[in-house]
């Protein structure tokens, strides 16, 4: 064999092994889509603890995971489009949260795996039960229908004459529905009457809470919708101080913003455990055997600052059951 043959087959299998190991190294880094609905800032407190967990767990940006965000900025009809974006991108699975957005992704792909933190994923028809998800789509509930019970007998611990309290909602979010009738029903029990306002946009604040002070609302619960964040949190906060209306939220999102006081979910721990989930079917496992799990940490937490500003007295024994009081 001559030396001119020896030297183009050495070339041929140099080439032939960086080939290789360029295209070992593109499979292994998945891309992980996540889809938004609001901004990022809206979304960085979540998806800061989504990537910490992937952090612990080995993964490195940009090397061993890249992530492809998009945003609706508070623009439900953007959400189908930004879906399909992320499925023509092949992205090997994706994470969301809310029923709004989790129902866009489930319409664009039957495929890719989607990892979801969702009020009801059962009883909004996301998955098939808890137990088994089927299909394609796995995750969370987040609990906020069951937890709106408890969230309004708060409100009765923190203003025990209350009688008349305002609902506000998003009127594009259908998972809402069950969380407004469960606190009708515990409110009833009480002999309180609900008052629903409802938003669409984000320039409808204004015109709630003065239906609100109109309608004599003592107080309100603001329900949990993935529409409400980023900025929308603070309008609220603010709007809600100025009328000088006690309110209860679902986030700690609220009180660290200058809320007055809320009971839910840790969510930073439930998206640290989506993290977790998209791990594991990174590493093989299909949606359809993880079972929808509930949360187990809770979060209680008064903001005196925002209590003082409107003139309200919260006593030591409901104080004493905080797991975070704000001064």
């Amino acid at each position: 064999m001559s030396k001119t043959v020896l030297i183009w087959l050495f070339a041929t299998l140099i080439l032939n092994t960086t080939f290789a190991a360029d295209a070992q190294q593109l499979k292994k880094t998945p891309r992980i889509g996540i889809l938004e609905i609001s901004s990022q800032s809206g979304g960085e407190r979540r998806w800061g603890a989504f990537g910490q967990r992937l952090r612990e767990l080995g993964y490195v940006e940009g090397q061993s995971i890249a992530f492809e965000y998009r945003y609706a900025y508070g623009k439900i009809e953007r959400l189908a489009e930004l879906a399909a974006e992320l499925v023509r991108l092949r992205v090997d699975v994706i994470a969301t949260s809310g029923f709004t957005p989790a129902q866009a992704v489930k319409n664009a792909t039957g495929t890719i795996p989607i990892v979801i933190e969702a009020s009801d994923p059962v009883g909004s028809g996301l998955v098939a039960s808890l137990a088994r998800p089927g299909g394609n789509i796995t995750g969370f509930a987040s609990l906020a229908t069951e937890l709106a019970g408890k969230r309004f007998e708060l409100i009765k611990d923190v203003l025990p004459k209350v009688s008349r309290v305002a609902a506000l909602y998003h009127t594009g979010g259908i998972a809402q529905s069950a969380q407004l009738k469960e606190l009708e029903s515990v409110a009833h029990a009480f002999g309180v009457r609900i008052q629903p306002v409802g938003v669409a946009a984000a320039d409808d604040f204004d015109n709630a809470f003065s239906a609100m002070v109109r309608e004599r609302a003592e107080a309100v619960f603001v329900l949990q919708t993935s529409f409400f964040a980023g900025p929308l949190v603070s309008r609220i906060v603010e709007l809600a101080a100025k009328h000088r209306l006690p309110a209860v939220y679902g986030s700690r999102t609220y009180p660290e913003a200058g809320g007055l006081m809320s009971y839910g979910t840790d969510v930073p721990e439930l998206y640290r455990q989506m993290a977790s989930y998209v791990d594991k079917i990174l590493k093989g496992t299909k949606p359809a055997e993880l079972p929808v799990q509930q949360p187990m940490r809770f979060d209680l937490i008064f903001n005196l600052k925002a209590a003082k500003q409107i003139g309200l007295t919260i006593s030591p024994e409901v104080l004493a059951r905080a797991t975070l009081i704000i001064k």
